[in-house]
């Protein structure tokens, strides 16, 4: 029997019975006398505060016990608060008397929640993967630099991490070995990866996987925002800036009554500044639609009408797209960036490829069931762009980029509304359909931004945790897959293995039956104090 569990009997003894003789306590509780004697000793120290009574019941250590895994699970573990700051917060609520509060006590209980998580995960990954519903992996790869640097690979339908792994490089045989163990031990495969541009990460997904190598939407519109933003801002910039000077001008002039031919000269300069301005604006706003149209072309339906496209229909807009930027630099006197276009160009084409990789997906799954040409339109037309513009919709956050696809949803979700097969069918029926229809929708991904921010997210951790070990490492990721909830919440290892998993705090936490003892304090020490 443990300390506390021997404390929380001879506390209920006293209780139930009142002030009592050592000789009694150990007759009742079959104690030792001296071990009586140390633990009614022990818990007068543990006195000191007037809510100090409550941490002895068996309900206050239950709570105190929350208190401590939880305060080190979510700020030590989620929020990167050091064990010194949370050793203060607990000092703060008078619980240095009841818990071990100093930084290695709490490093220690650290280190052995850092093993019951990694353990529990590994289970029930384990449990996931022989239930078998483990679905093709979209996967994003990218690298992030921390005080080690990391090759990351992430599910973008699911956002499951399928690892974070400390290497000494980036390599093609690196990320293919790190890959490869991966999917053996889940027993999956890669439909297609995103990624940028990077020859080791092409070269990983078209030899070493044997899939089609997607280039990231994201980085490509980054590299024309590199090349022409600051070309486009900084005339706008200094426009707006001699607009104001010249307006400051203006209003001394007449303020001190000066000659009408000043006060004309005057006014003239702030209308050739307005125009300066006014002509700068309309390039920044041009370039901006621009921009925003490279980003709503890559769809498997246009934007306007949802009428289906393909790859070639996409890649020849884009064309467009990138030859209207590059005539509207040329036109205002810009300097063309043209290997950093060249190095657009050149991403067109198998950026496009998406749109017509997913169709022969979605086509592959129909041809299962047959349908009627008119059911057919009706997938195609109705059911699978609304699913898809209510995903996209929900991932945007640009408002206007946001307000178009809501024009698109709107549009769709009329139509759908009205058909006559929408109409015909059971509510059951059409939920499958429409179940059927977001899961497609989902495994359109054109963009690995899900990891970029994953990068920023361990960034952050990693500046407020310096020096961190690296099973630290693996417990960030387990928290992401198994405790990062959706507003729907479900967990990125729900929606990956297609099953739920208990609360993984309230796991862990079940396996903790106590905390580190307090200090005992010097005598001399204490009664100083």
């Amino acid at each position: 029997m443990g300390v506390w569990a021997k404390s929380l009997q001879i506390f209920n003894c006293l209780c139930d019975n009142g002030k009592q003789s050592v000789r009694w306590i150990a007759q009742q509780t079959g104690f030792s006398k001296s071990s009586v004697h140390r633990l009614q000793q022990a818990r007068e120290r543990r006195e000191t505060h007037p809510e100090s009574w409550w941490w002895e019941t068996e309900d206050g250590r239950g709570w105190l016990i929350r208190l401590v895994v939880a305060t080190l699970y979510t700020f030590g573990f989620t929020r990167g608060v050091g064990a010194e700051t949370i050793s203060k917060f607990f000092g703060r609520l008078h619980l240095e008397t009841q818990v071990g509060c100093s930084p290695s006590a709490l490093r220690g209980v650290m280190h052995a929640l850092e093993h019951v998580i990694l353990e529990t995960a590994t289970a029930w990954e384990h449990e996931g993967v022989a239930a078998g519903e483990v679905r093709p992996i979209i996967g994003a790869v990218d690298e992030t630099f921390l005080e080690r640097m990391m090759l990351v690979f992430m599910d973008l339908v699911s956002g499951y991490l399928l690892f974070e792994e400390v290497a000494e490089d980036r390599t093609y045989p690196t990320w293919y070995a790190l890959v490869e163990a991966r999917l053996e031990a889940l027993g999956g495969g890669v439909l297609y990866l995103v990624s940028d541009r990077a020859k080791a990460l092409i070269k990983l997904a078209e030899k070493g996987l044997e899939c089609v190598s997607i280039p990231d939407v994201f980085h490509l519109i980054h590299d024309l925002v590199k090349s022409y933003s600051l070309a486009i801002c900084g005339p706008l910039r200094q426009a707006r800036q001699a607009l104001h000077q010249a307006r400051e001008s203006l209003t001394t002039c007449q303020a001190s009554q000066r000659s009408s031919e000043e006060a004309q000269q005057a006014q003239a300069e702030v209308e050739a500044c307005e125009a300066e301005v006014e002509r700068w604006e309309s390039v920044h706003s041009a370039y901006r639609h621009h921009l925003e149209t490279v980003s709503l072309l890559v769809h498997p339906w246009r934007i306007f009408h949802s009428t289906p496209q393909t790859s070639q229909e996409v890649e020849s807009r884009l064309h467009a797209e990138i030859d209207a930027i590059t005539a509207l630099i040329e036109t205002h006197g810009l300097s063309a960036k043209k290997k950093a276009v060249e190095k657009v160009r050149k991403q067109l084409t198998g950026l496009s490829a998406l749109v017509d990789l997913w169709w022969q997906r979605v086509w592959q799954d129909v041809q299962q069931v047959a349908l009627t040409p008119m059911w057919q339109r009706w997938v195609d037309e109705q059911l699978l762009p609304l699913l898809y513009w209510q995903h996209q919709v929900s991932r945007t956050r640009c408002p206007r980029r946001k307000a178009k696809l809501l024009q698109a949803l709107e549009a769709v979700q009329d139509t759908f509304d009205r058909h006559p097969i929408t109409r015909q069918l059971a509510p059951d029926v059409l939920e499958g359909w429409k179940a059927w229809a977001a899961e497609h929708a989902q495994a359109f991904q054109r963009a690995s931004s899900a990891v970029e921010g994953r990068n920023g997210a361990l960034a952050q951790l990693h500046h407020n945790q310096r020096g961190v070990p690296k099973r630290r490492y693996k417990v960030w990721t387990v928290l992401h897959n198994f405790d990062c909830r959706a507003p729907d919440g479900t967990t990125p290892a729900a929606r990956f293995f297609r099953r739920g998993f208990p609360d993984l705090f309230e796991t862990v936490l079940s396996t903790i039956d106590d905390v580190p003892r307090p200090r005992k304090r010097n005598q001399a020490t204490a009664l100083r104090g």
